[in-house]
């Protein structure tokens, strides 16, 4: 576990969560950026014509997982630095730089207070599969159950998963 780090400065909170890859920024580019990349290790299918500012998303997740599709839009792209979009009501800023031959990845997820502790948790997982890491069965409750000790006391109540959610958490 990376620990994220909560965020309370801006008008909303965040999570940041960083991770080294081994991999050269241009290559965690693509994995950010290309479809069939993404489906590796994003929560759902990301659909976007063009990685351009404005362009419109649609975030499909698995029906067997939870019903539900979210929009968002692309607000920034500076490849292969920078990509910012929004995530339904969130919003996700990817950071490269890199590092030793690598890239330190930086995901900044600007969130409803009370979805930190279930998105740190969630991201944690992801970012793990990115890294090429397939998270512990338990992995997603322990880190939730961290993450809510840790930020209910500076932020208030974390919820669990949404409404509908029929995935496995164990």
């Amino acid at each position: 576990m990376s620990d994220a780090m909560l965020l309370t400065e801006g008008t909303r909170p965040a999570v940041r969560i960083e991770r080294r890859l081994p991999d050269p920024p241009e290559l965690v580019w693509a994995a950010l950026t290309e479809r069939e990349q993404l489906r590796a290790w994003f929560p759902c299918d990301v659909i976007v014509e063009q990685w351009d500012p404005g362009a419109e998303i649609s975030f499909v997740f698995p029906a067997d997982v939870i019903d539900l599709t979210l929009s968002g839009h692309v607000l920034e792209v500076d490849e292969p630095r920078l990509l910012v979009f929004t995530w339904g009501e969130e919003t996700l800023r990817f950071e490269l730089s890199p590092e030793a031959g690598g890239t330190l990845l930086a995901l900044i997820n600007e969130l409803p207070a009370t979805a930190a502790a279930r998105n740190a948790a969630g991201w944690e997982d992801c970012l793990d599969r990115l890294a090429g890491i397939e998270p512990a069965a338990d992995a997603w409750r322990l880190r939730f159950s961290a993450y809510t000790e840790s930020f209910e006391p500076l932020i208030g109540h974390q919820d669990g998963p949404p409404a509908g959610y029929k995935g496995k958490l164990d």
